[in-house]
Parts: structure tokens; sequence; C-alpha cells
């Protein structure tokens, strides 16, 4: 994902929509936890097919996790 995205004026409203859905907790943790293991490389698209989930929510998705993976960095390299 790319800063593209979080500049985008409609980005904040997907992200929105998407932590409204029912199953959203459910699926970020499932792809944090097991598929991103697995599939480091996984696209939006390939997430999108694999889960059955709306384009928009595997996009959220994988921004998410790659912004807490950056978070996890960000504070090992402080130390």
């Amino acid at each position: 994902m790319s800063a593209e995205h979080e500049r985008n004026p409609l980005w904040l409203i997907l992200v929105e929509a998407v932590h409204a859905l029912p199953m959203y907790p459910s699926h970020k943790a499932y792809v944090r936890d097991s598929l991103a293991l697995e599939l480091p490389e996984i696209t939006v698209e390939e997430l999108s097919l694999r889960l059955d989930i709306p384009l928009g929510e595997a996009m959220v998705i994988l921004h998410e996790i790659e912004e807490e993976k950056k978070g996890v960095s960000a504070d090992v390299d402080d130390t």
C-alpha cells in the first residue's frame, strides 16, 4: 500500500465503512495471525479472493497490518 491511498479524501470513508463490517475484526485477526505469516507478499486481490471479502476490506486490512509492522519495527529500532 502506498501513502497515496491515505491522501485520497475517500480513504477515511472507506476505513470507516470497513471498520463497521461485523466480520472485520475476525478477518483482520486471521490475516495478521495466520495468512500473512504463510503468504507475506499476498496482494489485495489475492486476499479478497481467498477470504471472499470486498476489495476495500482487503485494502484496509493489509494497510493496517503493514502499519502495525512498521510501528513495531520503529519501536525496536528506537531501543
